[in-house]
Parts: structure tokens; sequence; C-alpha cells
């Protein structure tokens, strides 16, 4: 398969262009490495070619980064020493990217190259901007869709193709630290401000053919590779570098709690690297990029973060024989803040929204949510007041049914009681065309039995959003017994259409999600009231990855919520109810008043605009703290373990189809340790016997709530992992 053709025009200018078949944007494979150290090799060697433009047959983009299938053929192809396979194949890449960067030229008079300019016709990601970088010059389309930048600590690895060694020796530790620290993206202009690009221009073509024709020697030395080279801002022992490393060192801790190991790594590589001439430097980068493609940390968020969401993304879970099911027109019931927030967000994937509330005030004041988040855009640039009018002018606000007619996808978020949901459904049936389908947000109850209210239950499903639902990027959709295809493909192909990643699971109570995140809840509570310091408690789950510990996440959702689910579960459940201790402690602070952040009161307090100013002192009288304290490890065991053995039962239980949606809708959904990848692939870092033997320790330590699920002792007795058993579905359940 070609991926790169050459092409030299009557000035002597070879065109070397990017264009992959059948995909929509480039990625770097292996076969594509080699095309293009052939014809690179092919223009340097050619007399009659002046200079190279380096460029992309895509519309709108350059590259999107490496295919990560090629890192693991890299590992599979060196056998019993996959560490030695992966350091010669970044290796290789370095000297590829060397050759582009030297072009020929003498490396004792520096001249002689020919020069090399990369044109960007919009985004450029990960090896889509290192190879860029390793070029004379960058010239980008003024094309403010475009995004350019690093990615790479996003899924668990970092720039290891020289984007960070380069990037660090071209602006400097401090200014490219948001690039490779955080990931940041930016659009052409940006990036040529902060120093990533040389030039933006509504016709970069041209603007690099003038540059490749009057370029002079010294246009083509990097400035690392310059006499007197100074790295910007100082390197480690300089007085202002020593400073800025141990600057990013505290900050790389505090974000990271020492728990992902890309970060780190980069780090390390910065700072050693810039210790030594540039091309042991990539030595070094090579190294440490080596060094985290082996950590099972990095493996596992790269197919849960990369290759598994995206692959959910694209489909792939829906059901192939049914026809597309995009959305045309949106019928929203309710417009509170769910409700809000779905118009909002289905808005701004250009569908038409009916937004509905029993008074016209209250369905306006949810449009309103539009507007104020379009006017917050406005404010930060990116949006204009025309772009708002036209999202405004799609969502229609009204009291009126009748609004509903043509619409395709009803989506009700009204008040979570039953008989209220099944009257509106009622309602709603009557009006909407024969084909809709309706969608329940619920994030409780039965979608089954909310189906019963349906005279067409076969198109009744669950879309379960997150909130708040703009910012929250999982969607979960819930197949009711009755449930057909249909309706899973159209909720699948919406969720797409608003650019959110999609997980389908089997009805149960609390689905998938809650089922799991109700757990982590109730040990943080009752560890709380066994007399565990809850300083203890909240710091050791941000120490293992959790973004929030478990009693600031109970204050951000609201305790009285956490009240109205603990009724209902018991009422639900009779004498198996497990969870007592807990709702003893979630009633004694709703009847204290404390209800969390939206009353600025309670497991933590906060000063009069509602920012946490620390855990509340009260709760130390009524739940004193023991003398002894368990270890740490212990308390992130009880926190983990609580989440993940949901994750095996609700996979055990058929709620969970595809062992990938367990992973990426835990790391999406409610933040679980995305370090490990997610509570399955967690649980095959430490391996099924070690978590079968730790189950048996916790059970008998704390109760039954730890027992160990068949399924994964069976598992641990033929040393099975849920990846190896199970691949990318888990249909052998």
């Amino acid at each position: 398969m070609t991926e790169f053709t050459s092409k030299t025009d009557s000035d002597g200018i070879a065109t070397i262009t990017w264009d992959v078949p059948g995909k929509s944007m480039n990625v770097m494979s292996y076969e594509g490495l080699a095309q293009i150290d052939k014809l690179m090799d092919e223009a340097i060697a050619d007399e009659a070619v002046k200079g190279i433009i380096l460029t992309s047959g895509k519309e709108g983009s350059f590259a999107g980064g490496m295919d990560l299938n090629l890192i693991a053929k890299m590992k599979a192809d060196a056998g019993e020493n996959p560490a030695k396979g992966l350091f010669d194949g970044v290796m290789d890449m370095h000297r590829l990217l060397r050759k582009i960067e030297l072009a020929g030229m003498d490396p004792k008079t520096q001249k002689g190259g020919k020069p090399i300019a990369c044109v960007l016709p919009g985004t450029a990601l990960g090896i889509g901007l290192e190879l860029p970088l390793s070029c004379h010059r960058i010239f980008a389309a003024n094309n403010p869709k475009a995004k350019i930048g690093l990615p790479e600590i996003m899924v668990g690895i970092f720039p290891g193709a020289g984007g960070t060694t380069r990037l660090v020796r071209k602006m400097g530790a401090m200014a490219a630290s948001p690039f490779l620290l955080e990931g940041k993206l930016v659009d052409p202009v940006k990036a040529k401000g902060a120093g990533l690009i040389d030039e933006v221009s509504d016709d970069p073509m041209a603007a690099a053919r003038d540059w490749v024709l009057s370029a002079k020697d010294a246009d083509l030395v990097k400035p690392w590779d310059a006499k007197g080279y100074k790295m910007p801002g100082g390197a480690p022992y300089h007085p202002a570098g020593f400073m800025t490393f141990v600057g990013a060192s505290a900050m790389v801790n505090g974000k990271t709690q020492g728990v992902y190991p890309a970060a780190k790594a980069l780090l390390s590589a910065v700072y050693e690297g810039a210790l030594v001439p540039f091309d042991t430097a990539l030595k070094i980068e090579a190294r440490w990029f080596t060094s985290v493609l082996m950590d099972p940390s990095s493996e596992a968020m790269i197919r849960s973060l990369f290759i598994n969401k995206e692959a959910l993304e694209k489909g792939a879970v829906r059901p192939q024989d049914v026809a597309d099911q995009r959305v045309k027109k949106l019928g929203v019931l309710g417009a509170g803040m769910m409700g809000a927030g779905i118009a909002l967000v289905s808005a701004q994937a250009g569908i038409e929204v009916v937004l509905i509330d029993q008074t016209q005030e209250a369905a306006d004041r949810g449009k309103d949510y539009t507007a104020k988040f379009a006017d917050k855009g406005i404010q930060r640039k990116k949006t204009t007041p025309e772009k708002k009018e036209q999202l405004l002018s799609l969502i229609t606000a009204t009291t009126d049914l009748e609004a509903l007619q043509g619409c395709d996808l009803i989506i009700e978020a009204v008040f979570e009681d039953p008989k209220v949901k099944a009257e509106m459904t009622r309602r709603v049936e009557a009006v909407i065309p024969e084909d809709c389908i309706f969608a329940s947000n619920t994030s409780t109850l039965p979608i089954t039995e909310l189906a019963k209210a349906s005279a067409r239950p076969e198109q009744f499903i669950g879309i379960h959003f997150f909130s708040p639902v703009e910012k929250m990027l999982l969607v979960e959709i819930i197949k009711g017994k009755g449930t057909g295809d249909r309706a899973v493909a159209k909720a699948l192909d919406f969720v797409r259409q608003i650019r959110k990643t999609p997980i389908v699971v089997n009805d149960a109570r609390f689905f998938y999600a809650n089922r799991c995140i109700i757990p982590y809840i109730n040990e943080g509570i009752r560890m709380v009231a066994e007399g565990v310091e809850p300083a203890l408690v909240e710091n050791a789950a941000r120490l293992v990855g959790m973004p929030l510990g478990p009693l600031q996440l109970v204050d951000e959702t609201s305790i009285d919520l956490g009240a109205k689910i603990a009724r209902a579960t018991k009422a639900a459940m009779g004498d198996a109810y497990p969870d007592a201790t807990v709702d003893e402690v979630i009633f004694w602070m709703e009847g204290e008043g404390r209800l969390g952040r939206k009353s600025a009161a309670g497991f933590y307090s906060y000063d009069e605009k509602g920012k946490r100013q620390g855990l509340w002192e009260g709760l130390g009288a009524k739940y004193p703290v023991s003398e002894e304290q368990p270890e740490l490890t212990d308390v992130q065991h009880r926190l983990l373990f609580a989440q993940s053995l949901e994750a095996v039962r609700a996979l055990e239980e058929g709620v969970l189809m595809d062992i990938r949606e367990g992973d990426v809708g835990a790391i999406l959904g409610w933040g679980f340790a995305p370090w490990s990848g997610g509570p399955l692939s967690w649980l095959d870092m430490i391996g099924a016997p070690y978590a079968a033997e730790r189950c048996d320790q916790l059970t008998a330590a704390f109760g039954d709530r730890f027992a160990c699920p068949d399924l994964l002792r069976e598992m641990a007795a033929k040393g099975q992992s849920f990846y190896g058993r199970f691949g990318t579905t888990a249909a052998a359940a």
C-alpha cells in the first residue's frame, strides 16, 4: 500500500505527499516509515532536486498521529526481548527524522544541505507534529479548526519520536511543558505564537515554495546544532533552569500522585537530555520511551483510552444490519439541568431540538442554559454572537407536546418517579410518529419496568447521561428486555453525532456505572463510621489515581440524593440490603442539613462563595477517629476492590456485554484510576490469583461484599486474564 509519493517539478522541488489510502486522516505505519525513508534518501541524493516539501494529501489535516499497532508490532517482532525491539524501532525513527533535519549537509561545515519545508493543511498531532519539527521550516494553513500538538500523555505515553527533545530545545522546558505534560492542542495562529510552527498562510504551499527556493545554508541549521547553543530558559545546571526543573518535578508529582509513569519518564528524559549533546539526548528519550511502553500501565491506558475508546465510538457494538439512524429532530422532555444539557450538546451537533417543560418559564430557562454557555464561549473568544444565534435557533422551548411531531428520537429527562415518567410516556407516544424511538435518561430506574408504560417497548431504551452533560464524555445506553436493535442503533448513532463515547449494557438495578460507583462511595463512608481518619480515606483514593475521594464525590453529587437512593434500594432489596452502616451516616448528615456542595455544608466545609475549605471538623465528634489507623494499601484496596468486583459481577450477570465497555465506561464515567486502564485491566495487572486471594482476605476482615465472584475464582484457578480470556468481548462469560 502506497502511503507516501514524490513528484519533482521543473523548479527542482520534490513534493513528498503523505496520503494513506482508505483513511480520512493520515496515521504513521511501519510501511509508511519505510516509504518516507526511501523517498527522502532519493530526494537528498538527486542532484536535480533543489529542495523538498513534505505535505499531506488529506484536506484539512496533516496527520492524526501514530498507528499504535506499530508499537505492538515492534514488541512482537522482538520475540523474547521486546524492550530491545521497541528501543531499536524508536531509534530507527530517530535516525529518519535526524536524516531529514541534517538534509545531506556536510557535518563539519554545516553546508550543502537541501532545504526541507513541511506544509500542514490542518490538524497535526503526535508524530504528525514530530515529523514537521525535524524539517527546517513549518508552514500551516490558516485553518482555525485545525489542532496542533502532542497529545500522547493523554493515553499514557509521551512524545517519543524526538518531539520531547526537540520541543524543549526549541522553546525551553517551561514553555514546552503545557504541550508535553498536559497534551495541550492549539490552532495554527496560537501554535505560531507559541513557537511550535513558523508561519501561517492562506496559501502555505506557495509560501513554502518561495522559502525553499530562497533558503540559505544558515537557514537549515537547527539552533541545537549551531555553535554556542544555549537552551531557552536555562539548562538544569543554570540557576534559572534549576528552579524550572525543581518546580516541574513538584508539579508533575502533585498532579499525578506518582501513579502515571509517562509524566515522570518524560520529565526524566527532558532533564537528562538537557545535560548532553542532542544525539545523545535522543537516545535517552528512546530509552525512557521504551521504559514507558514496557510498563503495564501504559499498555492498559493505550488499550482503553485510545484503541478501545475509538472502537466504541466507531460503532464496535452497533447492530450491523440496521440502516443509518442519525437523528434529525430531537424531543427533550424536561428542561432541568439534564434536559438543558442534552439540548445544548444536541444543538451543537446541528440537531433540531424541541425542549418541553410544564411551564413556558421553565422551558425558556432550559434554553437559556445554552445562551449562557455560548456567552461564556464568546467571552473566551471560542465562538461568536452569530454562532450563538445559530445555536439558539435550533432549540424550540415550549410546553406544547404537539411540537414533538416529526421527531425521530425522544429523550425523557423528567423527575425520577416511575409514575411521572409513565404518564409522560403515554402522553408523548400519542403525538410522536409510530417509528420514533423513545429513550429515558434515568440513572437508577430499570428500563424494562419503565417500558411497560410504552405501547412500543421494542422502541423504548435508556440513554443515561452524566452530569454536567456538556463536560462528561460517557453516555450509558441501556437495553430493556424488549428493546429492539433499531432502538440500540438509534441511540448509538445519536451519541456519535454529539461526539460522546457510548457503552451498551443490559438492564439491571443501577445499570453499570452507578452499580460500581455507589460501592466506592459507600466504602469510604463506612470507613469513616469505623473510625478511619477521613483525610486518610480521601488521600488514599487520590494517591491511587481516583480524581475525587469518596467523601468529596458524595458532596458533589449531593447527600440527599444518596439518601434517596438508599431508601429506594432498601425498599427493593428488603432483608438483603447490605448498607445499614452507611445509611446511618448519610441519614444523620441529611438530618443535620449538610447536603453537600449545593448547601455549602457536607463532609467538607465551604466558604461563603461555595469554595471547599477542608473536611468538616464536626464529623470527628460524631464518629471519633480510632487511635490505630489502617495501612494505606488496605484503604486503597477496599476502595478499588469495591468497584472492581462490581464490574466483574456485571460481566458475570451479562449486564456488561463487552469488557472494553467495562473499562472505558469506568474511566470516562466516574474516573476509575485511569492509569490502570479500568477495573478489569487493573485486575489483569495484579493477576487473577492474587485478586482472588485478596478477596478472601478482605471478606474475612470486612464482610461478604468482598466475596470473590465465581468468574474471578475460576480465572484464578486457570491462570487466566480478562483480556486473555475474552479478547474484546464478554460473550464467553
